[in-house]
């Protein structure tokens, strides 16, 4: 491993609950993890979460922190997996939306995929920022402010995204890069 992806020392928080598109979590964790990183899965609620595996109900990780025990200064990096349905049922739930929220006023690295972005919008932290993610939420990008690009991976100052599935591994080398330079950028206005 090279220095620029050692991540000893480092903390990521991995924002999920039920439909997470199963690959955006579990391998971006095991890129993280195995780079040195310790990675928590923060919830809604405790237990387990079940994933998504493209076309039906995939398995399920155990939840290590609820959000209501979770502080974003506790952690280097945010890490949104997408789904449908999991960013659909986190951006209607308060504690999540203000969880990320804060955790973008740290100015550290927040790393979202596919539908990921979902929590940001509804945070209110995409104005003028460039993004990518799944297509189909292009749209809601731009009406929120943001310019939608249609690239594997996009890097605007603390934000990382990435489209789909496919972009894996490109965003968890990008999030790995940023989170071991371990520099803030400033708040969204």
């Amino acid at each position: 491993m090279d220095s620029a992806s050692n991540l000893h020392g480092k903390k990521i928080a991995i924002l999920a609950t039920d439909g997470f598109e199963q690959v955006e979590l579990t391998e971006p964790r095991k890129a993280f993890d195995e780079a040195g990183a310790k990675t928590e899965v923060i919830a809604p609620r405790d237990g387990e979460i079940k994933g998504w595996n493209f076309r039906e109900w995939g398995e399920s990780v155990k939840v290590d922190r609820t959000l209501d025990g979770a502080s974003p200064q506790d952690y280097d990096a945010l890490v949104l997996p997408g789904g449908v349905m999991n960013p659909d049922r986190l951006r209607m739930d308060p504690l999540a939306v203000e969880f990320v929220r804060k955790f973008v006023e740290t100015g550290k690295t927040v790393a979202a995929i596919c539908h990921g972005p979902w929590a940001l919008i509804e945070a209110g932290v995409v104005r003028s920022k460039t993004l990518t993610s799944w297509p189909s939420i292009k749209t809601d990008l731009k009406n929120a402010g943001a310019q939608w690009v249609d690239q594997e991976v996009c890097t605007d100052g603390q934000f990382i995204t990435s489209r789909k599935p496919d972009d894996i591994p490109a965003f968890s080398r990008a999030t790995i890069e940023a989170v071991s330079r371990g520099s803030k950028h400033r708040a969204a206005a």
